[in-house]
């Protein structure tokens, strides 16, 4: 089953299915940006989108690993930048979202989403959902690149 898009109320959209991966989210989020100017009416600075990809795969990859799943993705224009949304199948809050974003005290190779997520975005949400799960959501901004020459 291919995941599927569907427009969201507020112009975004929303990837649904299984086989939602770290790389097909990262795509979407793509194709959201290229639609998006922001207040400025420019194009976002290439940081702020590598910014974006990374928070994307954190996100999705921690509702593959710790959530039971991706059941919806979402990539949303805000005011400022791009809202993420991950709905999980864990009814589960991830504590260390509401943390200081220290990075972890050893080096076993995990601990580095959370904050990651933490240093990068804002505006961080998670919520339980009516039929199960959560849903887990941040705004990464999008800073403009430089002025066009003209």
């Amino acid at each position: 089953m291919r995941p599927v898009e569907l427009p969201a109320q507020d112009g975004g959209n929303r990837v649904f299915g299984e086989r939602t991966t770290a790389a097909s989210a990262r795509a979407h989020v793509l194709a959201v940006v290229r639609g998006h100017r922001g207040t400025s009416g420019r194009p976002p600075a290439e940081q702020a989108v590598t910014d974006l990809l990374l928070v994307t795969s954190e996100l999705v990859s921690n509702a593959i690993r710790h959530g039971g799943g991706v059941v919806a993705f979402e990539a949303t224009p805000a005011r400022d930048g791009i809202r993420l949304t991950v709905h999980d199948r864990s009814p589960d809050i991830p504590t260390v979202a509401f943390g200081p974003g220290a990075l972890p005290a050893g080096h076993d190779g995990g601990g580095y989403g959370w904050p990651l997520i933490i240093k990068l975005a804002y505006d961080i949400v998670i919520e339980p959902c009516a039929d199960g799960g959560k849903a887990v959501s941040v705004v990464v901004p999008l800073g403009t690149g430089p002025e066009p020459a003209g």
